[in-house]
């Protein structure tokens, strides 16, 4: 009898790919009068470490695009190579462990526990994915800039330090992939700022990719890449070639 067979194995990584690549990739729901296609032929790739901004009127299929490559949803046709493995050939179970050991989501609403403290939050995910959970969750609470306020409960918190102690939980299992769905909708202009600068910190020196769905034009200005879609397909990805700081935008 074979090995069992792993997702460290399914995905290992392959330097001379990318890390992500989408290809053909399209999304159909219903049939017949109620039919309708989410996505259309996408093609992308993503390096790692690389900071995507996807751009888009409500309907365009950008949370649609996020959630197949988190591997929470699964697409119609095409396929969705992580380090050259195609993801959407996984089991159900391997797929589940793609989304435990290599996806940290990030959404607009914080979705902390009331009841837990800023760093009982972080453990509660740290101790399914890891021994010493109680130091990544302090450390991961660090990287944010958030520790000061880990033995805090979620209601004395401000919105900003809220969603950074969310990203904090995303990224306790060292994700290679942080999806992030309107972080900043719910936030003010200074919290907003100072969590696209904690994911733009992940992305630049954790080597992490970034790729953060938003109706906000102006965060695509400290964006890598930006990519606009419409009507479920890419219609134009642009290189930004001076990214700014989250300081430097004018919300």
């Amino acid at each position: 009898m074979g090995a069992k067979p792993q997702v460290g194995d399914a995905i290992s990584s392959r330097s001379s790919s990318p890390a992500l690549r989408l290809v053909e990739v399209s999304k159909t729901y219903g049939s017949g009068p109620t039919r309708v296609e989410a996505l259309r032929a996408v093609n992308l790739e993503v390096r790692a470490g690389e900071f995507v901004v996807l751009l888009g009127p409500s309907g365009s299929g950008k949370t649609t695009l996020l959630n197949i490559i988190g591997g929470i949803d699964q697409s119609s046709d095409g396929a969705i190579e992580v380090n050259g493995r195609n993801i959407g050939m996984l089991s159900r179970k391997l797929r589940t462990q793609y989304r435990r050991e290599h996806v940290g989501f990030v959404f607009q609403f914080f979705n902390l526990v009331p009841t837990l403290t800023a760093r009982e939050n972080v453990e509660l995910l740290a101790e399914l994915t890891g021994p010493d959970a109680h130091a990544r969750s302090r450390a991961a609470l660090d990287r944010v800039g958030v520790g000061e306020v880990a033995d805090r409960f979620p209601a004395q918190l401000s919105g900003g330090q809220q969603q950074r102690v969310a990203i904090a939980r995303a990224i306790v299992k060292k994700p290679p992939f942080l999806l992030c769905d309107e972080p900043t909708g719910s936030l003010d202009s200074v919290s907003g700022r100072q969590v696209l600068a904690a994911l733009s910190d992940l992305a630049r020196n954790s080597a992490q990719t970034v790729i953060l769905v938003t109706h906000n034009s102006e965060i695509a200005r400290m964006a890598d890449r930006v990519l606009w879609l419409h009507s479920g397909a890419i219609s134009k990805s642009e290189i930004v070639e001076n990214p700014l700081a989250a300081s430097e935008l004018a919300w």
